[in-house]
């Protein structure tokens, strides 16, 4: 299992890499790389190797002699600004200061700015490999701590889905002396004692819980399943959890005892924080 979330970066040839990704529908990639020839295909298809859902950004900074050559003379520039120094001196009406070599280099347009040659793409499709290997390596770090909190949210709702089995002869015994003392208030007000039993006989059958807590430990046994998975298994966990709210609902609208609702809402509570780890998963 991967978390969805994970970072790594590279220092390499003067080339700074950063790569991180958080939470998202999908994968969707963000490159904000420089202009090199076959990089961009490149990013997508490493980045498709190790990831299949998160919102996922690639950076990469260069420096030193990467970022820009050095400015050069502009032979074309140089001989404007001595022709512009020849024109000035013919106009002036009295003898000007002599200029130097160094002044002449400093006057605007004699310089024109370098064009580093472009990183090599192997050079660059090296680091790139490093970057997601350690990027990959540190989202199944934290998929690992995310299974193991998952792992404990799906072993509590087990223990609750046993506790409320366990309460079922109580439970049982709570709702007959329910119905018995409904029976003896439909007979002090002269009703037709058989028709009444045949309803509450009818509700009885409806607030029977046996199949909820069935589809719990079914859904507490594909749960489990899934956090082996070493695919991608966030959407079928997401998925689930629906599953197990939906469950953890009825089994409250059903409960018709204190216990017994008090299990419910301790259901629909872990499942709420599980619901919202799962969101991490790939």
């Amino acid at each position: 299992m991967k978390s969805m979330t994970g970072y790594a970066a590279l220092d390499r040839d003067g080339r700074r890499w950063e790569l991180r990704s958080v939470n998202a529908r999908g994968l969707d990639l963000r490159l904000r790389l420089p202009e090199v020839a076959g990089l961009e295909p490149a990013a997508r298809a490493a980045l498709g190797a190790v990831a299949a859902r998160g919102g996922v950004t690639l950076s990469l900074r260069l420096g030193g002699e990467a970022a820009g050559a050095a400015p050069r003379l502009d032979l074309a520039g140089l001989d404007r600004a001595l022709d512009a120094l020849s024109q000035v001196a013919a106009r002036a009406t009295q003898p000007l200061a002599p200029v130097s070599a160094a002044q002449i280099l400093g006057l605007r347009g004699v310089w024109e700015a370098g064009e580093a040659d472009p990183p090599p793409l192997d050079a660059l499709v090296a680091a790139l490999g490093e970057l997601t290997t350690a990027f990959a390596a540190d989202r199944a770090r934290e998929g690992a701590a995310l299974r193991a909190v998952l792992a404990e949210q799906v072993d509590e709702i087990a223990a609750l889905t046993d506790r409320a089995r366990a309460l079922g002869a109580a439970r049982a015994d709570h709702m007959a002396e329910a119905f018995r003392a409904a029976l003896a208030r439909v007979a002090e007000a002269g009703l037709d004692e058989r028709r009444v039993a045949t309803e509450i006989a009818a509700l009885a059958v409806k607030a029977d819980i046996a199949e909820e807590l069935d589809r719990l430990d079914a859904h507490v046994a594909a749960a489990r399943a899934l956090l082996d998975e070493t695919k991608p298994a966030g959407r079928r966990l997401d998925f689930l959890t629906q599953e197990f709210n939906r469950e953890a609902n009825t089994l409250c609208s059903k409960a018709q005892m204190t216990e017994m609702t008090e299990i419910g809402l301790a259901l629909k509570a872990v499942i709420d924080r599980l619901r919202e780890q799962v969101q991490n998963v790939e």
